[in-house]
């Protein structure tokens, strides 16, 4: 493909060279740079792109895109000087793969808490309506049946198109992705067509990257900005920033809600352990899935499968059947003690209640809620003391433990997280850094009935400690504990 073909929507400032030079390939990553590459310096949280454009051309790039031209150019080489790189990127990718975000129907999901499940639940929705579909979410990719590991919430835009692309020859005609606020900003998503979006909800998260709580909500409302008119947007009304989001849209604007009026309208019926039985826009329909936070997702994904002109009927029959994605609200049960262990990915202080809010609603009333929580290590810190108290406030006993604590340490995140429970707290918690240990120690202080709660990991099998990952499963563990209490 011609440079000058894949330069198409991007805001250039000046071409050095030739811009009818052939590429063969496109990289943000100069390790990655082949003969004939065109590789894009972006400057990233960690390091700057253009501290490799020389690499780069040693490894045979022939174009290089850039905000800043070096100051000694190598003959034979276009530099193409651009406002911004990150978003040159998202265009230049689209283009150099045929824009396959065009011939697909491609719905994104932004928010704090929900995201992995509503994108879940509607690739095994539409894959049930006998649809091929593709899947990018934070636990894996899907290309149709196949599995393909996922390393980031959303992809950087070369990879992302890539996939894109694979999806698109596959056979896929429906793509379901996760939109990170990270994503966002950083340009990932840029040049895609969405034909839709979803927003679930907003609480704080992310803090260490955004800056401020406002940031943050303009991020996840430049993607709804960004929507052309022909595509659709969906967002909970509950959410006191649900109408905010989809204020200054040019897409079809509908609502999903349990507690005010909506085109897409729920209200619980029961919620147990079998699931919930829902009223959903005067249909009752028993669902597998547990919690007063899955009955928001369950309408987004209704309200999306509408939207994408799917029969009501159909879409409701489909989804009662249907279970959520891993390591959300996921339960293990110790068959003889009859203890219950619920592992969920909930590492908010809003995710974190709202577990614990759904424990304490199927509880009988005499059992006991047991949670172990951590917080990541290079996290927003602010959270740690929230997700302590939220912890302790709605929780019997409480252990805290490591999340992924990645270059700190462990013991320093524990004593930010003691700092927010309060003197009449204190004797319902105690600290373990082991996080193995922790969760043996939460079955071993369980009687028949009680409720131990696992949460901020969820479906990850790793546990990052100085910048090396180790095998780690929460849910592989507890089901060993417990076939041990079983013997």
């Amino acid at each position: 493909m011609k440079l000058q073909a894949l330069l198409y929507k991007v805001s250039i400032r000046v071409v050095a060279g030739d811009r009818d030079v052939d590429i063969n390939d496109v990289q943000i990553d100069s390790r990655k740079v082949k003969m004939g590459s065109v590789f894009i310096a972006v400057k990233g949280s960690a390091s700057d792109g253009h501290q490799f454009i020389d690499k780069a051309i040693s490894l045979g790039a022939v174009a290089v895109v850039c905000e800043m031209i070096p100051t000694s150019i190598i003959d034979g080489i276009t530099y193409v000087q651009v406002e911004d790189s990150a978003a040159a990127a998202g265009y230049i990718a689209h283009n150099f793969f045929g824009s396959p975000s065009e011939k697909m129907k491609i719905t994104g999901v932004t928010g704090t808490n929900g995201k992995t499940t509503i994108a879940t639940l509607l690739y095994k929705l539409f894959t049930s309506l006998g649809y091929t579909c593709g899947l990018l979410s934070t636990v894996e990719n899907r290309i149709g049946g196949k599995v393909v590991s996922a390393t980031h919430t959303t992809p950087d835009a070369v990879s992302l198109n890539g996939l894109l692309k694979q999806m698109l020859d596959a056979g896929c005609s429906h793509v379901f992705m996760e939109a990170s606020s990270h994503a966002i900003q950083q340009h990932r998503i840029t040049g895609l067509k969405f034909t839709g979006a979803i927003f679930s909800n907003i609480t704080h998260d992310h803090l260490d990257y955004h800056k401020t709580f406002d940031e943050y909500i303009r991020v996840k409302k430049s993607f709804f900005d960004s929507l052309p008119s022909d595509a659709f947007a969906i967002s909970n009304a509950d959410d006191k920033r649900g109408m905010v989001m989809l204020q200054n849209t040019n897409a079809r604007k509908y609502f999903y809600s349990l507690k005010t009026l909506a085109e897409f309208k729920g209200k619980i019926l029961e919620n147990n352990l079998t699931g919930l039985v829902m009223n959903v826009n005067d249909q009752e329909v028993h669902f597998r899935l547990i919690g007063e936070f899955n009955a928001y997702n369950l309408l987004a994904v209704y309200g999306a499968s509408v939207c994408l002109h799917e029969d009501k009927q159909e879409v409701l029959r489909c989804l009662s059947v249907l279970t959520g994605a891993e390591g959300r609200f996921d339960c293990i049960l110790s068959a003889k003690e009859k203890i219950m262990a619920i592992v969920d990915y909930a590492h908010t202080p809003d995710a974190l209640l709202n577990v614990l809010a759904t424990i304490k609603k199927l509880k009988k009333g005499f059992e006991q809620v047991i949670t172990v929580v951590g917080c990541g290590g290079d996290r927003d810190k602010t959270k740690r003391p929230v997700m302590a108290e939220v912890a302790c406030e709605h929780s019997d006993k409480v252990i805290f433990t490591s999340d992924n604590p990645r270059s700190e340490d462990p013991v320093q995140i524990i004593k930010d997280m003691e700092a927010g429970v309060g003197v009449a707290a204190r004797r319902k918690y105690i600290s373990i850094a082991d996080r193995k240990e922790a969760i043996k120690t939460a079955t071993s202080l369980a009687k028949p009935e009680d409720i131990i709660l696992i949460a901020g990991k969820g479906h990850e099998k790793y546990q990052e400690i100085k910048g090396v990952r180790n095998h780690f499963d929460d849910k592989e563990i507890v089901k060993e504990l417990f076939e041990e209490l079983d013997k």
